[in-house]
């Protein structure tokens, strides 16, 4: 088939030296996994191009095994058997090809030196998907060659709110591909494919589409990508699992007791009550099992972290810092 044997080995995922029933029984695997009727339209054209070249390298190495026996039995007990007309296996001259021709008639090994390889999937499943020989050594260039070539990814953002990545939502995203038609040419297509969002999902969290990229002649189908972004949101700040919620308190209210209320990204009403506590300048109170889902830890969650920031007066009256004064002497 006029490719190396390394390239054969390399498709089916087998190290050199490999047996032939390893290399069966990689094929089977193979061929389980990419036969196109098990898979989508989005994917059919990937699944026949290596199908086609698992089925192309598994012949070739199955041709090679046989090519070998049928030497080792020739050779075998025979080597005063050549002709000095050069012939190989024969008894008398007319070259290699009479010579190999007339002895496989003759001898005890007929069967097995002439023979065909055993029909298998892959030669019923060239009769159906290639036109003679050249499709199918067209398929397997195309995909030998992509072993180690893939168009490069389309790559998009995927913008959610804290609120949907913190309870979890489903997103159609719609992009424009590159398309590869039957005559050659590329042509955009529009497509559109459902992600669904987990909750405690990050900014950076990757979504990939294998196959779902450009289109390029000779290469597979790159990967469609789907990065995660955070919408700025009004009231929380997100810092790894916990959330933050920045409180302005005045100083009136810091010093004599306060109160206030808000909802969590979830619409859960939190109130808090500071009556008998003064509160200080970078006081922080922790709500534990508030803040965001933990995707690697079921039913776990961060905290939500509350810092208060006192709002001080701009100016105050001479009465006023008299008063003051007066008031809190000796408190501290």
């Amino acid at each position: 088939m006029g490719n190396p044997p390394e390239l054969y080995h390399k498709i089916l995922n087998i190290p050199k030296n490999t047996s032939p029933q390893e290399i069966r029984a990689a094929y089977k695997n193979l061929v389980k996994k990419w036969h196109p009727d098990k898979h989508p339209p989005s994917s059919k054209p990937e699944a026949e191009a290596r199908f086609k070249a698992i089925s192309e390298a598994y012949e070739a190495l199955l041709d090679q095994q046989e090519n070998r026996a049928v030497f080792g039995l020739c050779n075998d007990g025979r080597a005063g058997e050549r002709g000095t007309g050069g012939a190989f296996c024969g008894g008398g001259g007319g070259g290699l090809g009479a010579g190999v021709g007339t002895r496989m008639e003759r001898t005890r090994s007929d069967d097995f030196c002439t023979r065909s390889a055993p029909g298998t999937p892959a030669r019923e499943f060239k009769k159906v998907y290639s036109s003679g020989n050249s499709g199918g050594r067209r398929a397997f260039a195309e995909f030998s060659s992509s072993i180690m070539r893939k168009a490069p990814p389309l790559e998009r953002k995927l913008e959610c709110t804290l609120e949907e990545l913190c309870r979890g939502c489903k997103k159609e995203v719609k992009f424009t591909r590159d398309v590869v038609t039957k005559n050659g040419s590329i042509v955009k297509k529009e497509v559109s494919q459902t992600v669904t969002v987990k909750p405690g999902w990050k900014k950076g969290k990757q979504v990939v589409f294998e196959g779902m990229g450009d289109e390029r002649p000779g290469c597979l189908p790159a990967d469609a990508i789907f990065t995660v972004s955070e919408k700025k949101h009004p009231t929380f700040k997100r810092v790894g699992n916990d959330l933050v919620l920045k409180a302005e308190v005045p100083l009136v209210s810091a010093l004599t007791g306060w109160s206030f209320s808000f909802r969590l990204l979830s619409g859960k009403k939190v109130s808090l009550a500071f009556q008998d506590e003064v509160i200080c300048p970078g006081y922080e109170k922790v709500i534990g099992g508030e803040g965001m889902p933990i995707p690697e830890h079921k039913g776990a969650r961060g905290d939500l972290r509350v810092k208060f920031e006192i709002v001080f007066p701009k100016e105050l009256t001479e009465e006023q810092r008299a008063g003051l004064a007066e008031i809190l002497k000796g408190s501290c």
